[in-house]
């Protein structure tokens, strides 16, 4: 009885779904990628030496393409510095990744549009964005740079707190968000 009592749900339910809210990833892309090993082939020849110090920044942008598809864009940027033998600062590498997602949004409040793009489809493009960042690096002569997970959501609201601490704002603060250093 449970069963057919199932199967009749979702057709009584099939008119409302048209006017629920609905987002999906459509498509996700590398848009640019950069790859630089400015001081090979010494950087690659580690001797011992210390772990690089890798200095990390994210940034996430939102272009609306319609009424109801946006691109989102998760900029990552890495660099990596490593001490030489006569204690001098040498670059290691520098990689920098644009990578796209297209969302299609329907029936979402205007208030939960914006969290959407900015902390939940991030997060769902990080884990693809952070295996380009890894072979990019592992293909340059380099252990992969495993990133460590973001969380979207903290650094969403700490954005909105610094925002919101700024006696005079330049600009509208909706339009493109500052980087966000990780370290």
């Amino acid at each position: 009885m449970a069963e057919n009592e199932n199967n009749q749900a979702p057709e009584a339910g099939a008119a409302q779904d048209a006017s629920q809210p609905q987002a999906g990833m459509v498509t996700q892309y590398v848009k640019d990628l950069s790859f630089e090993n400015p001081n090979a082939p010494a950087s690659l020849q580690n001797n011992g030496a210390a772990a690089p110090a890798i200095d990390v920044n994210v940034n996430v942008g939102v272009r609306q393409m319609n009424e109801e598809m946006y691109e989102v864009e998760l900029k990552i940027s890495a660099k990596a510095t490593t001490k030489t033998q006569d204690d001098q600062s040498m670059t290691a590498f520098v990689v920098e990744l644009a990578y796209g997602g297209l969302f299609g949004v329907r029936n979402v409040p205007e208030e939960a549009l914006k969290t959407f793009l900015l902390i939940q489809a991030p997060m769902l493009m990080f884990p693809f964005a952070r295996r380009v960042i890894a072979d990019a690096t592992r293909d340059g002569g380099f252990p992969p740079l495993m990133l460590d997970p973001i969380n979207f959501e903290a650094l969403y609201q700490a954005q909105q707190a610094q925002a919101g601490a700024a006696s005079e704002p330049v600009g509208g603060s909706d339009d493109a968000p500052q980087p966000i250093n990780l370290n």
